[in-house]
């Protein structure tokens, strides 16, 4: 029996309608570069996407889009009508992670862009327009109304505030049936599973004093010390899988002093649900043990060590069948163009969908890149490569979204 998912890609890509959608995608490839360029050289730290934002919102509003807006927190949202029969998201962030004053100029070494955020996550904002131009251009006529977001908060501090906005108090809030979003230039993973993550900032507090002439009193280093030796100790599963890790510390007042303060932020991860919040237990009771052993060991005459937890990071795991429709359709659409898709897990603005319910799933934006996160991100815009890329991304939409 053919594969539901196959037939409907099939369908698709042999009509009049998708090779002019293609082929508008071809003829427009140096504007889509253009645009990859012109919104690569804005910065957007997270928290500071504000003025990428009106850029691609001024793009937008040259596109076939409607009520083209800025959301309450910053993401650009417009709907392209189709048929009104249910509502597809198609997603790609707006935000970095370069703090302000990284240097952003693109360069170009033959068909490479190098340049911070080229392709983490700019590539697929240029990417998102030039869809829906080719839309146009070819009078595509979805079933679905598919609605186009530029989001804010993806990035780490961020912990995803756009796409939590859009999902649970946005006006589009209980409207969305679907969710794709595109991040990143790779086409070989379609992620299905959102890992969860819980981050805090913990400080250690005490009296403080003299490292020579206090000696005895509580140390909340030692404190933090025995905290982070005592998660290490954590065993945790492999499948699901789940880790923590003790990432950026500080403190301290000078060489010959007991601190009075120090901290230490943590990252607890999981694709599960359950997992996680095991972990997170484990290690908030491991947190109060390292206390209270500190205020065992040494002298409290001056007061004791006490603690204090924030958390900065509730990111929710979620996953998406890989046999749901969704999935289906985007292996089967990008598996057509020539590519060998797998499903994976990995932490996305899909994972507020995911968790809500709502089928949702990450593809890529076409093309090669690498050095992702770092100053020598790359992507390669070889025109053959990246449309093939393009039209697979476009294939995965359309077959959402109905034609």
């Amino acid at each position: 029996m053919p594969d539901p998912a196959e037939t409907a890609v099939r369908r698709i890509m042999s009509s009049d309608i998708y090779a002019h959608a293609v082929a508008a995608l071809r003829s427009e490839h140096d504007r889509i570069v253009a645009d990859i360029i012109r919104l690569t050289e804005i910065p957007a730290p997270p928290f500071q996407e504000a003025e990428r934002a009106r850029a691609f919102l001024s793009m937008a509003l040259a596109g076939g889009l409607a009520n083209v807006r800025l959301d309450a927190v910053g993401n650009v949202i417009g709907l392209r009508r189709g048929g009104g029969e249910g509502l597809l998201c198609v997603a790609a962030h707006l935000d970095t992670v370069f703090p302000a004053g990284t240097d952003v100029t693109v360069r170009r070494d033959g068909t490479r862009l190098l340049a911070p955020g080229v392709g983490d996550d700019t590539r697929s904002l240029a990417v998102l327009l030039a869809w829906v131009r080719a839309m146009d251009a070819a009078g595509v006529r979805t079933r679905a109304d598919i609605l186009l977001a530029a989001d804010v908060g993806e990035e780490g501090p961020g912990d995803l505030r756009g796409m939590r906005h859009l999902f649970q108090h946005g006006e589009y809030a209980g409207r969305i049936d679907a969710f794709i979003t595109v991040d990143s230039p790779d086409m070989g993973r379609i992620t299905t599973g959102g890992v969860g993550s819980k981050r805090y900032r913990v400080r250690f507090r005490g009296p403080g004093g003299h490292s020579y002439g206090a000696f005895g009193l509580v140390n909340p280093m030692y404190a933090m010390a025995d905290a982070v030796a005592r998660l290490s100790r954590i065993e945790v599963p492999s499948a699901p899988r789940t880790t923590y890790s003790a990432s950026v510390t500080g403190g301290g007042t000078s060489i010959n002093s007991i601190p009075d303060h120090v901290w230490t932020d943590f990252d607890l991860r999981s694709e599960s649900a359950e997992e996680l919040a095991r972990l997170e237990a484990r290690f908030l009771a491991v947190i109060e043990a390292a206390v209270a052993a500190e205020n065992a060991a040494r002298s409290t005459v001056n007061g004791p060590v006490r603690v204090e937890l924030e958390k900065i990071g509730d990111r929710p795991a979620g996953r998406t069948d890989e046999a749901a429709e969704l999935p289906r359709l985007a292996h089967a659409a990008i598996s057509a163009h020539g590519f060998a898709p797998t499903f994976d897990v990995s932490s996305t603005d899909a994972n507020i969908p995911m968790s809500l319910g709502i089928p949702a799933i990450k593809i890529g934006s076409g093309g090669s890149g690498g050095r992702g996160h770092s100053l020598q991100e790359w992507i390669d815009v070889e025109p053959e490569a990246s449309v093939r890329g393009m039209a697979a991304g476009l294939t995965t939409v359309l077959a959402a979204a109905g034609v």
